[in-house]
């Protein structure tokens, strides 16, 4: 018999628990190590508008807004667009290094810093050939004047060792405020005999790293730096991190990853912390026998803040601070592939209290960006010329 959740025997005895989002029966037997942790109580379905805002990409992975209201597109096929502020889909920008383009490889984020208005410089993440092998690379880039092409492209990263395997290349970049630094969400490639490498530290396979956005070199705090294991590692035992932004109110790093069959999780990595893979997991094997021991839970590992099971399998998210959705500041929104929705994560401190499936059943969500008018634009995950960027405004 599967264990009734802490979360269900906490609302069991106060008789007043909302129901979770309905999202089918769970994979795995596992019972959550918190209440709440998993299927919080759904929020209030928000009334809201879609309009397709661009059209025509090719796999469309990440998308950075410029100061002038215009947008760079990465897709995973290769190209890098400037879309402008009206949603005109312009030609490939020259000059962007040659991708690893196979299965899940390819041209993955693209991002900008604060100062984009003064040095135009361009950050990309990318699958790389490299040794006989593949890995997330970083490189950035000064965008011409006119958004027609990169140029001064420097590359600063290189996962290592190279993988046989095109797959789980993690990939998003985000920058720490008031620092200069960067941190860059890495896969562990999938395959059983390199997973167990998110649990080596001298290795970058299923890590989160923290990096000089310039040069690539470990910044000192670095949690490594000076013991053993690489210097470049902010957290690890990861097993797939698409998604990560900065929390607007405290500056602290969240991550969200994906599981197996169950298990996505969204994590709070701090300096140093091993959050599990593939030793615990909330999922199971995609043909259905356990992970390693079957446990969720061991000492000296992290547990996610939250998780899902079934998956939403997720993509890129933002933290929301504009003026369109009063009631959605500082919630999280987070890009479902599989689940086809924006998820929306209310908090209580670092707590989930609350989830709701934004406009579900609108295609595979890659990406999400808060606009400056406080609508949010998702990037639609389809084969040209079926990708999309998708606005969300109110409605209703």
């Amino acid at each position: 018999m599967r264990p009734i959740p802490t979360a269900a025997l906490v609302c069991l005895a106060a008789a007043a628990c909302a129901d979770p989002v309905p999202q089918g029966a769970p994979n795995s037997d596992l019972a959550p190590a918190f209440a709440g942790q998993t299927r919080a109580d759904a929020l209030p379905a928000t009334p809201v508008a879609t309009e397709v805002f661009a059209s025509g990409l090719d796999t469309p992975w990440g998308i950075a807004a410029l100061p002038d209201g215009s947008y760079l597109v990465s897709e995973r096929s290769g190209a890098l667009r400037l879309v402008s502020a009206e949603g005109q889909v312009s030609r490939a920008i020259e000059g962007v290094p040659r991708v690893d383009a196979r299965r899940q490889g390819g041209l993955l984020d693209v991002a900008v810093a604060g100062d984009f208005a003064e040095t135009r410089r361009v950050w990309l993440t990318y699958a790389k050939r490299y040794d006989g092998g593949t890995g997330t690379t970083v490189a950035h880039g000064v965008l011409s004047a006119d958004g027609s092409a990169l140029t001064d492209v420097t590359e600063i990263f290189l996962q290592e060792p190279p993988s046989p395997t095109p797959m789980h290349y993690g990939s998003r970049i985000v920058f720490e405020p008031g620092t200069g630094n960067a941190f860059v969400t890495l896969g562990e490639h999938s395959a059983a005999r390199e997973r167990v490498l998110a649990q080596d530290i001298e290795t970058t396979y299923g890590k989160v790293v923290r990096i000089d956005a310039l040069t690539g070199a470990a910044p000192a705090g670095n949690p490594f730096v000076g013991r053993e294991g690489l210097d470049t590692i902010w957290s690890y035992g990861h097993r797939n991190p698409q998604g990560a932004d900065i929390h607007p109110g405290t500056g602290a790093l969240w991550t969200v990853e994906h599981g197996p069959r169950g298990g996505d999780e969204l994590n709070l990595p701090g300096p140093g912390l091993n959050y599990g893979w593939p030793v615990i997991s909330y999922g199971i094997e995609y043909r259905g026998d356990e992970i390693g021991e079957g446990i969720a839970v061991q000492e000296g590992m992290e547990q996610p803040v939250y998780y899902w099971d079934p998956v939403i399998a997720p993509g890129g998210m933002d933290f929301y601070e504009g003026s369109l959705f009063p009631g959605w500041q500082g919630d999280l929104l987070i890009g479902g592939l599989a689940g086809q929705a924006l998820v929306r994560l209310k908090f209580e401190g670092d707590r989930v209290v609350g989830e709701e499936r934004v406009v579900d059943g609108i295609g595979r969500v890659r990406d999400v960006e808060v606009a400056a008018d406080g609508s949010v634009l998702v990037l639609i995950d389809a084969p040209a010329p079926f990708g999309e960027i998708v606005r969300i405004t109110p409605g209703g």
